[in-house]
């Protein structure tokens, strides 16, 4: 059968988060910016991918 719920390879979660990196470091933002990059940015990614 498989896992129930899975949504994709175990290392789906580590790329993610090595993008956001890639992506605060392109952009430069200040730390205080970048906190909230860390909020913001899942949220509108997620209604965007709806």
């Amino acid at each position: 059968m498989g896992l129930k719920g899975r949504a994709g390879p175990p290392f789906a979660g580590l790329f993610w988060f090595a993008g956001w990196l890639f992506t605060l470091a392109y952009a430069q933002l200040p730390w205080w910016q970048a906190i909230l990059a860390l909020v913001i940015w899942p949220y509108y990614l997620g209604v965007r991918l709806r």
